[in-house]
């Protein structure tokens, strides 16, 4: 979650805090390592004004899923393929749920009979949202 604390700056996952060196000890590759994932486009670290590489958790957590897909044999090219669609199903994911939200309790009117259809989920949860037994 992204949060600001009372000075403006970014706490949490996203919050840019690591140099270099303690970004590829965490994520267990050598420095040099994690600039040709920059420059390969796979990770993207906060620039400072001095042009420091400052790395937050979430790259961290990123450098260590290349790291993954690396060591099963997957090329960098391969991965950089992976990790945006990773993130594509991700976008839609969320889009569902907003678009499910959106329509849950909205009747859905049919034209020329001036009634509505109700919802399905008002009266049955569907099949994904049932809770385990």
């Amino acid at each position: 979650m992204k949060d600001r604390n009372e000075r403006g700056t970014m706490n949490g996952p996203d919050q840019a805090v690591y140099i270099i060196s303690v970004a590829a000890e965490l994520a267990g590759v050598h420095p040099q390592t994690l600039r040709i994932y920059e420059q390969k486009g796979l990770v993207r670290p906060h620039r400072t004004r001095g042009n420091t590489r400052r790395y937050s958790e979430a790259d961290i957590d990123r450098l260590r899923r290349v790291q993954r897909l690396t060591q099963d044999g997957v090329n960098l090219a391969g991965v950089k393929r992976i990790l945006a669609m990773e993130e594509e199903l991700q976008r839609l994911h969320l889009r569902i749920v907003q678009l499910e939200t959106s329509l849950e309790n909205r009747p859905i009117p049919m034209p020329g009979t001036g009634m509505a259809i109700v919802p399905i989920a008002s009266i049955v949860s569907p099949p994904w949202r049932r809770s385990p037994a």
